[in-house]
């Protein structure tokens, strides 16, 4: 016996139930990680941020030390140290000096060249010795030689030679004691809570560093650095700022995360276990409507869209069944034009076939007049090269007699290598005397060679009709201009005309058979050009000219790929 079939929603049930819940957790778990990654590289770009700035501001900071130092050093007032500053006029420029950069600098004083202190912003270090030290960095700015002492006591004495105006010899040495606490600060207000940074030079000594920066060393942490690039072209800072956090304070968003993460998983489950039941009910009931539209559709044609559902419950893979459906319905709309197309392509071979007789006879008439007449003696040079123009213009008509007979089954290309530019010259010659007698001036932009691989008949027929038709719409004292360029792997053809032009409507029905808004016109020259630029690899489309008037884009391969 047969086991009877259950009801698709039993079954939707049952699997909901089984496997609905493991993906839900995977998913979730998935997020979570994904946010968790995401998160640490927000936290680790944030640092390095904070770690380029800190840094980049103590470059600032010390380069217009530097700076200060040397352009104090070369002011008219330090000249006064030849005087040993004997009416105290530098002591007091260097007391309000340091005063109005606050508390920048611990202090500001000069020596002379036996190193005694002659002028100082503390009036307690005249006549002092100074101490000497050796150099911890060297450079010269604004061609004054800078000293950098080691730093001790947060202060980092900074030196530069005064010179005497006159003679360039040296006077004696301004010392700017930096007020070092500066960085300090920066630093500090580059972190929060437990975090720690610190100015570490080239051989990785800590220069400066904030309060937790100790104890911090010996916990579980995570860091980043960023190295000092200079200022204003001045690279001899070699020292970087590393910027530290503990571990635990720094993923501690990431363990809120996960909290929600869990919460939100619960409350999931208990959705899930609460809706089963009906989902597995509601889904049935879309899946009957698709059904019944598929059933009823080809026996019934319509207009209508396959039925959707407003409830909320209904799952990707319906939408995209119904989806599905209306793509399907598309095609068959899609289809249903090329077989009119095709149909209307096959009612004009139907056509040539019966005024083949009528049209042959004739071509081969004035084909054989053509050859009589240029057995006369007499004729003249231009009436020779009418004759030519018959003769092959009867040939072309007659070849295309012929390939409208099985237009069903278009005749292939002959593919030969064509300098499309002597084509289109010639094409423009044969068409000339008739553009003249309508007034039309006919211009022909083809100078340099123009190689493509195409049918020479085939396009010749296609640029004559195109040239043709402009004639035809054009009045008296038009303009049409046919241009060819070409690329490394194509020739462009473009024939532009100042007539009225094709509305941007019409545009993409210009090439259908039968389409015609021309009074007489029965709209199959285009028709024909457009299958013939297909069978060539080719592609034509319309457009408005800078004339004003339509504008018709032939693009041929200068070879075709294999």
């Amino acid at each position: 016996m047969l086991r009877k079939a259950l009801p698709i929603r039993f079954i939707l049930l049952g699997a909901f139930l089984l496997v609905g819940l493991l993906p839900t957790m995977l998913v979730t778990g998935m997020a979570f990680f994904e946010a968790r990654g995401a998160l640490k590289t927000e936290i680790k770009h944030d640092t390095q941020t904070r770690a380029t700035a800190t840094v980049d501001e103590i470059d600032r900071i010390m380069f217009e030390r530097l700076h200060n130092t040397a352009s104090w050093s070369q002011l008219e007032i330090m000249q006064d140290v030849r005087i040993d500053d004997l009416d105290k006029r530098l002591s007091k420029f260097l007391s309000d000096l340091k005063y109005s950069y606050h508390d920048i600098y611990h202090e500001l004083y000069v020596v002379d060249n036996k190193g005694i202190v002659i002028a100082s912003s503390n009036a307690e270090s005249i006549g002092k010795q100074s101490p000497h030290y050796s150099d911890w960095l060297s450079t010269k700015i604004q061609g004054n030689n800078i000293h950098i002492a080691p730093i001790m006591q947060e202060q980092l004495k900074i030196s530069a030679d005064i010179k005497d105006a006159f003679d360039g010899n040296k006077l004696g040495t301004l010392v700017t004691v930096f007020n070092w606490s500066q960085i300090t600060n920066i630093l500090e207000g580059a972190v929060s809570g437990r975090s720690g940074a610190a100015l570490l030079d080239g051989n990785n000594k800590v220069l400066s560093m904030t309060t937790h920066w100790s104890d911090i060393q010996t916990k579980e942490k995570l860091s980043t650095s960023s190295k000092s690039k200079g200022y204003q072209g001045y690279n001899g800072f070699k020292w970087h700022v590393v910027i530290a956090e503990y571990r635990l304070d720094a993923l501690a968003p990431i363990q809120q995360m996960a909290y929600i993460f869990i919460g939100l998983l619960i409350a999931t489950i208990i959705l899930a276990s609460l809706i089963a039941f009906p989902v597995a009910t509601a889904l049935t009931q879309p899946l009957v409507k698709l059904t019944a539209f598929a059933n009823n559709f080809i026996r019934e044609p319509s207009n209508a869209l396959p039925p959707s559902t407003s409830n909320l419950v209904e799952p990707v893979e319906i939408t995209a069944l119904s989806n599905a459906f209306s793509k399907m319905i598309n095609d068959l709309e899609r289809s249903k034009e090329n077989l009119t197309r095709a149909a209307k392509l096959a009612v004009v071979g139907e056509m040539a076939a019966a005024m083949s007789h009528e049209v042959r006879t004739p071509l081969g008439i004035l084909r054989s007049s053509a050859q009589v007449l240029l057995r006369e003696p007499n004729i003249s040079e231009e009436g020779h090269e009418v004759c030519g123009f018959i003769i092959s213009e009867t040939e072309r008509l007659n070849k295309l007699v012929s390939a409208l007979i099985d237009s069903a089954r278009p005749r292939l290309p002959d593919f030969k290598h064509t300098d499309l530019a002597e084509l289109a010259q010639q094409c423009v010659a044969m068409l000339r005397m008739q553009a003249e007698n309508k007034k039309i001036e006919l211009i022909c932009e083809a100078n340099e060679k123009a190689i493509a691989l195409c049918d020479v008949e085939q396009i010749t027929q296609v640029l004559l009709n195109l040239l043709l038709n402009a004639i035809q719409v054009l009045q008296d004292n038009g303009k049409i201009i046919l241009k060819v360029t070409s690329s490394i792997d194509q020739v462009l053809i473009t024939v532009s005309d100042n007539g009225p032009g094709i509305p941007v409507e019409h545009r993409n029905q210009v090439f259908e058979p039968f389409f015609s808004k021309r009074r007489g016109g029965i709209g199959l020259g285009l028709a024909i050009v457009k299958q013939i630029v297909m069978a060539n690899h080719g592609n034509i489309s319309v457009h408005q000219s800078n004339l004003g008037g339509a504008e018709f884009r032939l693009q041929l391969p200068v070879d075709i790929a294999v």
